[in-house]
């Protein structure tokens, strides 16, 4: 490294000055050194979002760090009436400690100060927060530059005058040189220079060059042109003003820069005496905690001993009291000897407040559950030693490290709980903390593609042609080489190739700064006075500007206010239980269990012992029993069949890759077809709850406590070094472990042979306290099912309300699953939510499609208690404009005003003189006029309503469809099914069954619903295509060649019949495809049959003559078959049959149109 630097570079906008800044913050270094230069500033646009990460990184690779911000200033306040001038930056550098502080204070200001304004600081501000600080006065585009660009001299005076004074000799005239592609100067730079330089001397200040730097080679230019019109909106090349950089803002060499300015080797200088004058690396901090008592110790003591004593009075103990005491008395003296005793009282505390409020929270979440502690303060509800859990797991004496509580909050009233601590500690003294989202590869290719004006359609297929992995689409880079069509299209247009080549260099970069959803840090002073704050436009809390990993770093502790839907199911179910029966009462008036005195309705307090809920976990009926819905899960609930908590403990740890290989062991040796395995009489008991199998964390500390002499902390040194595979801790320990396994006289081998099995499950084990809180969470949820199975599934739909496909597979448990009663959408018996009525789920009105659940409220607020009579009725209790137009046509749609009139597409085609009528008669009530014939808007005339005819079925199923998402009052095969069934396809149903006999081939229809398509290892393509039937949902495999010559018909609403390989593996069906077709030309294949047409009176036989001579006219090689009527008019003396005496064309189309017809009763198959 240069030992006599030419030019340091104190302006360079990291990844971290959002989508405009792509300089990656990991590669400076390394860029920084490649230059032979010492020291380096980074000075993001508004934030100092990487100071203390970009402090570490470049200090620790031997570069000096100049911590630093690109800060904008209102400089030019408008007079009143004036419209408000924009902002413009200067940059400031930290001197030393107070300036850091400073900058940090400034920071703040930038966003919790502006009233909702752009980001920016006042001149006052500045002047306060000016000492340690060094002010480079922003170049062209800065205050000065602007002010002489409009040749207001002094003005530009005045403000150098204030800056003197509050810098003095810490001020410098930053001077830039961005030669455009011809060479000569951009015009801003042009206009302000020599002002600039005529100023620096007449007033004896020094002068600063910089390159603003926004990526780090001078080829990003064009790619980082992109990444400015995704910022601002704008088109790559529009004609209209935009932001434009030059290719020189590059990350210059100091080689380069003493060319740029030869002129002036002064303003090169004194980049070095800055770097030299600033001399402060930000620092880490130990944990900072606000105190919580005058002896927070003795506080504790008090609070846990008094705890302890409440809990013992209610629960079953696991073991005596003295032992209980023993252990709590043990985890205090360690609690307070690692100085944490604050931690747990302010945890306790918000706690016991949120239980007051009757908010849910979970029992407990990660290793905290392992603390005696923890539960006698009510921080959690498992007793760690009834489920035998490890205190150490979760604080260990041996390793000192800040205790991490993870709580789960019911998500509704998370927010109730943060306020509470923001109202206890300060509000400038709690905060959330933020996060930034990265720039992807699908999302680049969208983002790049539309600011080159690229056609929707072709962007959006070039972004789905990226596979994804897991839950990331891979890099560009991979996807080109993997994805054959992607390369096609590149090499077929000039585009497609500038597309992917800029995407390839911005994708990673971050893109947007958001909250963490549950992280928040409570400090024992203002926020700003450790880390710099940000405010996320959609909160009114303050956020740390530095993420989740250095926010600990800089001193302060997170506290992690999860918010764990499944507490709201529960509590949405107990809620709706309790309007009826108690928690103890089955639907049937059965009593469930005898609670507790005081346990009443208390979830938590349920037996844990429910023959009901063991047998549904059996059967594998857990569609939206937590943790265990995935058909994974119920492969193992049925091999398994468990039958005690200790089950659902085991299987929630075990279900992972790598352990979930020992689930066909666990289950073997639990249902007594095979002997488990034994390892020594010292430590058998050990596994004696797993079957023999290692499964716990846990197990593992006590297996080395009880073999080879470890403390229970060393053990957890232990597992930790194997879980890591920390190669020198573990070779440490071997010889530890084998010399204190043979004091307990275990033979050499045994030894060796635990040590090698340790070390396997140590990486595979899972956190017990984790997997026993989890386990009985998801007890709770199989319960409710087992026993209150109505008011368990709306409580699971009403929080899931606005996702159409979980509400498809819940609602087809509650149809079919579980043969539940159910109320379908309906204006007079559907509240917003999903209720509950006479022991029959009512869907929710707010469930539907682009509603909102306000606006069904206002429905639902309309009706009160008495039932809309007609439409006019509902249009003059409700408020239809209020509510919407949109939100209306999805009611019309779903056939939620059927009791009104069954004529959806009438109600839907008048909505608009429905809206009309509507306001009409609300505007006269609000204007208290009284009308002559009593209500208000009675004298007002009623709309006539569209005189069309009611969709065909089909039509409507598929209007249903819009609007629920699903098919609710039938399926768009219902017309199809003789016709199929001559056609010798079987549905899901026949085939599950004939499945069950052995693997077969068969024929299945379906309707497209999705598809996903992924690539092979070996680089094949195929798919898994969701489909549904008349009888339910299914999925199929497609390989290649079926994907390639069928892909055609797989777009979603696509009716097909596939040829299938059915095989059933644990109970579950899977389908391999290997042929497709559209359905229409398989059955038109099959032949026709006859029709029956029941009518309600002879009127009608017009209109269905209508229809069939139309189908004789347009049909020329249908299939064709007889028609008879049947007559069931009231005023002929019994049903009358009429055969019509010739064939007609038959088809599942002309069978629909028939059922559409008024008067048409029904339509049947002869």
């Amino acid at each position: 490294m240069s030992k006599n630097p030419k030019f340091i570079h104190l302006r360079v906008h990291s990844e971290y000055s959002l989508l405009e800044g792509a300089v990656r913050l990991k590669k400076l270094p390394d860029l920084t050194a490649a230059m032979d230069m010492p020291a380096i500033a980074v000075t993001d646009t508004n934030n100092m979002f990487c100071a203390l990460e970009f402090s570490e990184g470049a200090s620790k690779a031997g570069i000096q760090p100049i911590i630093g911000c690109q800060v904008d200033l209102a400089y030019d306040l408008a007079a009143p009436g004036e419209k408000a001038r924009m902002p413009a930056p200067l940059v400031l550098l930290v001197q030393n400690e107070c300036g850091y502080e400073n900058l940090l204070a400034l920071n703040s200001c930038l966003y919790l100060d502006t009233d909702g304004e752009l980001p920016q600081v006042q001149v006052a501000q500045l002047v306060a927060h000016s000492e340690g600080l060094i002010c480079l006065t922003g170049g062209p585009n800065g205050p000065l530059g602007k002010l002489l660009q409009n040749g207001q001299a002094a003005k530009a005076r005045a403000l150098i005058d204030q800056l003197v004074l509050a810098f003095g000799d810490r001020l410098y005239i930053e001077l830039q040189r961005h030669s455009g592609e011809d060479g000569s100067a951009p015009e801003v730079e042009r206009l302000s220079e020599r002002g600039a330089v005529e100023m620096a001397y007449a007033m004896d200040l020094p002068l600063v060059a910089t390159n603003d730097v926004y990526f780090p080679k001078t080829e990003m230019y064009e790619a980082h042109d992109a990444l400015i019109c995704i910022a601002e909106g704008s088109y790559v090349d529009q004609q209209e003003p935009r932001r434009r950089l030059t290719p020189q803002h590059y990350l210059k060499t100091p080689a380069e820069m003493a060319v740029l300015f030869a002129d002036l080797p002064e303003a090169l200088e004194n980049t070095v005496e800055i770097a030299q004058r600033c001399a402060f690396k930000a620092y880490k901090r130990d944990p900072i905690l606000p105190k919580f008592a005058d002896d927070e110790v003795v506080e504790l003591r008090q609070q846990s001993n008094e705890g302890l004593q409440h809990r013992l009075a209610v629960i079953p103990h696991a073991v005596s009291v003295e032992d209980y005491q023993k252990r709590l008395n043990y985890e205090l003296d360690i609690i307070e000897g690692m100085g944490f005793p604050g931690y747990f009282l302010i945890v306790a505390d918000f706690i016991a407040w949120t239980k007051g409020q009757n908010i849910p929270v979970g029992p407990g979440r990660g290793s905290g559950a392992g603390s005696l502690v923890a539960y006698a303060l009510t921080i959690t509800d498992l007793d760690p030693l009834r489920y035998g859990l490890l205190f150490e797991r979760f604080l260990n004496p041996e390793r000192v490290s800040m205790p991490d509580f993870d709580i789960d909050f019911c998500m509704d009233r998370r927010e109730e709980v943060i306020h509470y601590v923001q109202q206890k500690y300060g509000r400038d003294r709690v905060g959330q903390i933020i996060t930034f989202g990265a720039l992807l590869s699908k999302a680049a290719v969208r983002d790049i593609g539309r600011v080159l004006q690229m056609p929707y359609g072709q962007v959006d297929r070039l972004s789905k042609m990226i596979p994804v992995e897991g839950v990331k689409p891979v890099s560009i880079e991979k996807a080109l080489a993997d994805e054959p069509r992607l390369r096609q299209e590149a090499k077929a247009e000039e585009v497609v190739a500038r597309l992917l080549n800029y995407g390839q260099q911005v994708e990673g970069l971050l893109r947007n700064a958001s909250t963490h959803a549950a992280g928040v840090v409570i400090g024992d002073r203002p926020l700003d006075q450790l880390v710099p704050l940000y405010k996320d436009p959609r909160s009114d809390m303050p956020a740390t500007q530095f993420n989740m990993k250095w926010v600990e770093q800089a001193g302060l502790v997170k506290f992690d206010f999860l918010g764990l839907k499944t507490l709201t199911v529960i509590q949405n179910a107990v809620d709706l239980i309790n309007r009826s029966r108690a928690l103890h009462v089955a639907a049937d008036g059965r009593a469930l269990y005898t609670p507790t005195v005081g346990a009443e309705g208390d979830i938590s307090a349920i037996p844990l012992d429910d023959a009901a809920s063991y047998a549904l976990y059996s059967a594998a009926k857990t569609v939206a029993v937590f943790q265990v819905e995935s058909s994974g899960m119920m492969d193992a609930l049925k091999r398994m069949k468990p039958n005690c908590i200790e089950d659902i403990v085991a299987l929630v740890a075990l279900y992972r890759p790598g352990p979930m290989e020992n689930i066909p062991k666990y289950c073997e040796v639990k249902n007594g077809l095979s002997e488990r395995d034994l390892l020594h009489p010292l430590v058998d008991h050990i596994l004696d709850e797993t079957q023999g199998i290692i499964v716990y964390q846990e197990q593992v500390m006590e297996i080395a406590r009880q073999m080879a002499g470890y403390s229970l902390g060393g053990a957890d040194l232990l597992r930790r070094a194997m879980g890591k595979k920390i190669q020198e801790a573990m070779d440490a320990e071997r010889p530890k472990f084998l010399t204190g396994s043979a004091a307990n006289d275990v033979d050499e081998k045994t030894a060796k042979a635990t040590w090698d099995l340790l070390d396997k499950f140590a990486n595979y084990g899972f956190n017990k306290s984790h997997a026993a809180a989890y386990a009985v969470v998801s007890y709770q949820t199989a319960w409710l099912k087992a026993n209150h199975p109505v008011e368990f599934m709306a409580g699971v739909m009403n929080c899931d309300l606005h996702l159409t496909d979980k509400l498809a597979v819940y609602f087809n448990e509650v149809r079919k699953g579980l043969d539940l009663p159910y109320t379908p959408p309906c204006v007079n018996r559907s509240q917003a939510r999903f209720d509950v009525a006479d022991g029959a789920l009512v869907y929710g009105l707010g469930a539907l499609k682009n509603v909102g659940v306000d606006a069904m409220g206002l429905v639902a607020e309309g009706r009160g208690d008495k039932a809309f009579t007609t439409l006019f009725d509902f249009a003059c209790r409700v408020d239809l404009k209020r509510v919407g137009k949109r939100p209306l046509e999805m009611l019309a749609r779903s056939g939620a005003f059927d009791q009104l009139d069954r004529n959806r597409h009438r109600v839907f085609d008048s909505l608009d003189s429905l809206v009309g009528y509507s306001s009409a008669v609300h505007e006269q009530r609000n204007s208290n006029q009284v009308s002559l014939f009593g209500e208000a808007g009675d004298d007002l005339p009623e709309p006539r309503l569209s005189p069309v005819a009611n969709w065909l079925p089909a039509e409507q199923l598929a209007e249903e469809f819009k609007a629920i998402g699903f098919y609710l009052s039938g399926h768009p095969l219902d017309d199809y099914i003789s016709s199929l069934k001559r056609s010798g396809v079987i549905t899901l149903d026949q085939l599950i069954e004939k499945a069950k006999g052995g693997p077969l081939v068969a024929k299945l229809a379906g309707i497209v619903a999705g598809r996903q398509e992924r690539k092979s290892a070996r680089g094949n393509r195929f798919a898994f295509v969701q489909l549904s039937d008349t009888t339910g949902n299914y999925e199929a495999t497609m390989f290649s060649d079926t994907l390639e010559a069928s892909r055609v018909h797989l777009e979603a609403g696509s009716k097909i019949v596939l040829s299938v390989e059915a095989t059933m593996e644990s109970e579950q069906l899977k389908l391999l495809c290997r042929s497709v077709q559209p359905m229409d030309g398989a059955v038109s294949q099959a032949g026709g049959s006859g029709l029956r047409v029941y009518l309600d009176n002879s009127s009608s036989i017009d209109s269905v003559a209508i229809v069939l001579r139309e189908a004789v006219r347009a049909t020329k090689n249908g299939a064709k078959g007889p028609i008879s009527f049947c007559l069931l008019d009231d005023s002929l003396p019994g049903e009358v049959d009429m055969d019509l005496g010739q064939n007609f064309p038959v088809s599942p189309q002309i069978k629909g149109a028939l059922k559409s017809l008024e008067g048409v009763l029904m339509v049947e198959d002869l």
